[in-house]
């Protein structure tokens, strides 16, 4: 049995009318220019240290671990709890099961909706970039810049080899693991496939790019689409 968990979503989104707000048009001298960065990564892209540099570069807070947080203590669960629910698809019957055995378990309607709020409110804050959690789906796209870090398959796995210490046979076992909860997080919350372009301002092939290279591309297509933003920061810091 198959639940469709988008109109919790939408609940959230009209509770606390956060999404019609980022969505007015806003004038572009107006100090709300403080728009927010969505990254959505395979995994071995490099997706999170690249989140992390262009966070130092643009004075932006980085949402990974603090999303966690925030949703464990709506929910009232340990940070551990939701960690392991965290990014991973689920059905009914996990639910049921889950629910039954363990009675800190948090199910899918609770957990979608506290997702939504935590990731709203801080893209409503502004200045931070959100990793991962199907962000982009969630928040109002002309309101931040969405962006899809990739790699090829091959590429990945020696990633992680060299910088995880794995093993091929690992490497390969925890990328195939990793991707696949990933998609079916985005699939069963969402109802979307997280691998089409559209759903992106910018997809971004690492192969050839450094860590540097990689966020200089980002800021380019950042101040591209909020070329206000620049304006804004400069006159702040009395350039």
């Amino acid at each position: 049995m198959q639940i469709d968990y988008y109109p919790f979503i939408n609940r959230v989104m009209s509770t606390f009318r956060l999404k019609d707000r980022l969505s007015q048009p806003i004038p572009e001298g107006h100090f709300f220019e403080k728009p927010f960065i969505t990254v959505t990564r395979e995994p071995g892209g490099g997706g999170a240290p690249i989140a992390h540099r262009l966070g130092e570069r643009l004075n932006f807070r980085v949402r990974d671990e603090s999303i966690v947080d925030e949703v464990a203590k709506s929910t009232k669960k340990r940070k551990a709890i939701i960690k392991e629910i965290d990014e991973k698809g689920r059905t009914y019957v996990d639910d049921v099961i889950h629910s039954v055995l363990n009675p800190e378990y948090v199910d899918g309607n609770r957990y979608i909706k506290e997702l939504s709020r935590v990731i709203l409110t801080f893209a409503h804050q502004g200045n931070c970039i959100i990793l991962g959690r199907g962000a982009n789906f969630i928040t109002p796209f002309a309101r931040g810049l969405h962006v899809n870090i990739v790699a090829p398959y091959d590429v990945r796995v020696k990633r992680a080899m060299k910088y995880e210490g794995f093993n091929e046979e690992k490497a390969k076992e925890v990328i195939a693991r990793v991707q696949k909860e990933r998609e079916e997080f985005v699939k069963t919350y969402f109802k979307k496939d997280a691998k089409k372009s559209n759903a992106y301002d910018l997809t971004l092939n690492t192969t050839h790019y450094s860590i540097d290279e990689a966020v200089d591309v980002i800021m380019l297509a950042f101040r591209r689409k909020f070329p206000a933003f620049t304006r804004l920061k400069a006159s702040l810091l009395g350039k």
